[in-house]
């Protein structure tokens, strides 16, 4: 049995990428980039402010992070807010110590239950992203009409009354539905941290401007390395210090390149693990072919 002419008619075939946000390009044809003082790469650490709900709706599925046992999960529930209570804060006083800025991306709920941690990291000079509504509340094309452009004005407002203008958006689960870029580029966001199609920021292409992808790489997430792969904090530290140390050794051939990893405060921010998150942090803050800045400081160097 023949298959029917349209099957193989497919409107978005062609050389490149079956969407329109941004061009193929591989990586000999890019220009260059040249970080602040000479700098071989650019460190971008991301630490997320997650507000996990007691009784997850779970639609499309259960973000990274969310209860496991039958409700009500407190086990797991206490062991989220202990990383906003006490491991942030240990993360933010060896960042301090390694004289590096990081981006904190904040679910909107949590502006107002922890705003002594906001006002901490505001004080060290920290950037602020919006990290949408709850960790709970994710993106995806089968959302009823309205719902996410209601999410994304509600995450807008939130920030707006707590006085934080953010140019930085990273969705719950870094999910998105096919409309989400448009949507926060209307908000006013102009830097993304969903997608990690370079190693270096890349411009795309949305009805309402262009937003900028700094990539957040996933296979140096802590949650995915520590949790879900149940590496010991050693080689986790390992890892991402290698990463850093092949891309500034890549430099002379390919220009500047972000590494950017998570340090999840529940995760990164226990005890045992905290001499690990010194390890990466003091390196990086040392080496002097590593500029260690924020996502807009990032994506502006790279502009």
């Amino acid at each position: 049995m023949s298959l029917p002419d349209e099957y193989l008619v497919y409107p978005h075939r062609a050389y490149g990428m079956d969407q329109d946000h941004y061009a193929w390009r591989p990586v000999q044809d890019r220009a260059p980039i040249r970080w602040p003082n000479g700098a071989a790469v650019a460190a971008m650490v991301v630490v997320p402010l997650e507000f996990h709900r007691l009784d997850p709706l779970g639609k499309p599925f259960k973000p990274p992070g969310a209860m496991v046992t039958p409700y009500p999960d407190l086990r797991h529930y206490t062991t989220r807010d202990y990383g906003l209570r006490v491991g942030a804060f240990r993360i933010l006083k060896v960042l301090k110590a390694a004289g590096i800025k990081a981006t904190f991306p904040v679910n909107a709920v949590l502006l107002t239950r922890v705003k002594p941690l906001i006002d901490a990291i505001l004080a060290d000079g920290h950037e602020i992203a919006a990290y949408g509504l709850s960790a709970d509340q994710i993106h995806w094309s089968g959302l009823e009409p309205g719902v996410e452009v209601g999410w994304i004005a509600q995450t807008r407002a939130a920030f707006d009354a707590a006085g934080l203008k953010p140019r930085t958006w990273m969705s719950p689960a870094r999910q998105q539905s096919f409309a989400t870029l448009d949507l926060i580029a209307e908000a006013g966001f102009d830097i993304c941290l969903d997608w990690e199609q370079d190693s270096v920021p890349v411009p795309m292409k949305t009805a309402h401007g262009t937003v900028m992808a700094a990539p957040v790489s996933n296979e140096l997430d802590d949650r995915l390395l520590l949790i879900d792969r149940r590496q010991g904090e050693d080689e986790w530290a390992t890892q991402v210090l290698e990463a850093g140390a092949y891309m500034a050794a890549e430099a002379p051939k390919v220009g500047g390149q972000v590494l950017g990893f998570t340090l999840t405060p529940y995760i990164a921010g226990l005890p045992f693990r905290m001499h690990a998150v010194r390890r990466i942090l003091e390196m990086l803050g040392a080496d002097k072919a590593v500029w260690a800045a924020t996502a807009t400081g990032i994506v502006d160097a790279a502009s």
